[in-house]
């Protein structure tokens, strides 16, 4: 076997495209997943894991130290990064774990009208294995794993179509479920939570937490747009 040439092969563009039936049955099985309670409390962590790595990269790319990171089944979870207490770095990388799912689901909808959907996938992969030496805990070892696996799986025996409606379906959920993680900040719970992010943003600026609130919903919302008029592309 020729290593470079089978890589080469599952990384090549494809023809991007889906019949709108298929777009169609991706989008009501992502509304599914999110709307559906006995659904969403098994697969929503998925949403919750693109939330602490958008902590982790950001934090990262700001000039902060990745330590580790913890996501649960309750739609919890947490990302250390080390750096300055207070200044830049920490409020992007505060700021960023709420709007990456949308952003990453935009992504991926983009990935596939573009033919990138392999490529995509084997990002994702190289992204998880990176990250798997900070997991803190052994259920978000699990997750990451069969996370890893699966997308693994899904990348080396490639075929187009399979690809193009899982990146698709998945985009949706990440892009559904960020607005359902969105709505439980801004319930009387989350806005009581002195830990959640808009809440911590408040005090690293002094700006009010509704503001900050405000900014999640101006990106998911032009998130949404966005995929909307790809997925226009893709039928």
């Amino acid at each position: 076997m020729d290593v470079g040439t089978e890589l080469s092969t599952r990384l090549a563009a494809a023809t991007p495209g889906l019949p709108s039936g298929a777009v169609a049955t991706a989008g009501l099985a992502a509304l599914a997943v999110v709307l559906v309670p006995p659904v969403w409390s098994q697969l929503r962590i998925a949403v919750t894991l693109v939330h602490e790595l958008g902590h982790a990269i950001v934090g990262i790319l700001s000039g902060r130290r990745f330590t580790g990171f913890v996501v649960r089944g309750d739609m919890s979870g947490h990302a250390v990064t080390v750096g300055p207490a207070r200044g830049f770095g920490r409020i992007v990388t505060t700021w960023a774990g709420y709007p990456m799912p949308a952003l990453v689901g935009l992504l991926m909808l983009w990935a596939t009208t573009s033919g990138y959907a392999g490529l995509l996938l084997f990002a994702s992969l190289l992204t998880l294995v990176f990250v798997l030496v900070f997991v803190r805990s052994a259920g978000t070892f699990v997750t990451v794993v069969a996370a890893g696996a699966a997308i693994g799986a899904l990348w080396w025996w490639r075929d187009d179509e399979v690809q193009a409606l899982a990146v698709v379906a998945t985009g949706f959920v990440l892009l559904i479920g960020a607005w359902r993680h969105l709505g439980v900040l801004a319930s009387s719970s989350g806005r009581r939570d002195p830990g959640s992010d808009s809440n911590v943003l408040r005090q690293l600026t002094g700006i009010p937490a509704f503001l900050w609130n405000a900014t999640f919903v101006a990106v998911l919302a032009a998130a949404s747009w966005g995929a909307i008029r790809l997925v226009l592309e893709l039928t």
